[in-house]
């Protein structure tokens, strides 16, 4: 790369991808994927230029089968010191294997839904917050980064229409107990310009928009749409998915989240720099469809 691109690359507005095919991705699929398919498709992504990639979840067997060899994994992928190797951890217990098994960073579930949140997590959203104080607490000792998630910040699949006040409200709390980012997830993929632009001026009326992240399924094909409306309302971080895998088995009907492809593209033509690599994203794209293609015959 001459001196002039290297000027032009550094002058462009960046927006970070969080990869998360490998965690959200997989966690819906009834097909068990092979730990060293798991380990392999990270370490593709791995090379191509993210710096979080969120890996597994350390959660019950017994509600993601999917995710049971969430350790196994975090200890066979190779890993590169310039990325964040995320896991989810859903209580104290999951906090602790996934400090064990040296994750990067860990991030937790809340929910602007009640009903969405007794389904997901079996329990009410202040009793979620409630268990989360223990885990920041102990993140707090450790100097354990914490990502905070949001499901439902506009539409929730039991409710219907997500009020903004009540997504502010649990983006505060989980600000105010330590998170570095609270990243807002349109579940459902019912999302439009519209809700999403009137969620986002509601939040960042507390939340600096520094501190927030887009995470929005594709369902009605308008997430590119809703990462636009984003990027004029400031919002510089998006979670997307290798292939458009995954969604949220508490969630009827929610199709996957948004194709880490079509972000990137759809960014470098708005002249965004992201920093990912698409020759080798590609390569990670045609071995997710060979898993899949696999998984179809066995």
């Amino acid at each position: 790369m001459n001196q002039q691109m290297v000027n032009q690359t550094m002058s462009l507005d960046r927006v970070s991808i969080v990869e998360v095919g490998p965690r959200d991705g997989l966690q819906n699929e009834k097909t068990i994927i092979a730990v060293d398919d798991k380990i392999k498709l990270v370490n593709l992504l791995s090379g191509c230029g993210f710096d979080t990639i969120e890996v597994t979840s350390f959660v019950s067997p017994k509600w993601v089968p999917q995710l049971a060899d969430a350790g196994q994994v975090m200890a066979g992928i190779s890993r590169r010191p310039d990325i964040s190797y995320a896991v989810l951890t859903p209580n104290l217990k999951g906090y602790e294997l996934a400090k064990t098994s040296n994750a990067g960073e860990v991030a937790i579930f809340a929910a602007a839904s009640e009903t969405f949140s007794q389904k997901n997590i079996n329990c009410s959203i202040s009793e979620s917050l409630s268990r989360f104080k223990e885990i920041m607490g102990n993140a707090s000792v450790d100097h354990m980064p914490v990502r905070g998630y949001i499901s439902c910040v506009v539409d929730c699949p039991y409710e219907g229409q997500v009020a903004p006040t009540a997504v502010a409200a649990v983006a505060e709390q989980l600000l105010d107990m330590g998170c570095y980012e609270i990243s807002l997830g349109d579940t459902t993929g019912k999302g439009t310009p519209e809700t999403i632009a009137t969620m986002l001026d509601c939040v960042v009326q507390s939340i600096p928009i520094s501190k927030l992240a887009g995470h929005y399924h594709d369902t009605n094909q308008r997430a590119l749409e809703n990462i636009e409306v984003s990027l004029d309302k400031g919002l510089r971080r998006f979670d997307s998915s290798i292939g458009g895998i995954g969604g949220c088995p508490y969630a009827p009907g929610a199709r996957g989240n948004v194709a880490t492809s079509e972000v990137v593209q759809f960014l470098n033509d708005k002249n965004f720099h992201t920093g990912i690599d698409q020759q080798k994203l590609d390569k990670a794209l045609q071995f997710v469809n060979s898993l899949f293609e696999k998984s179809l015959h066995t």
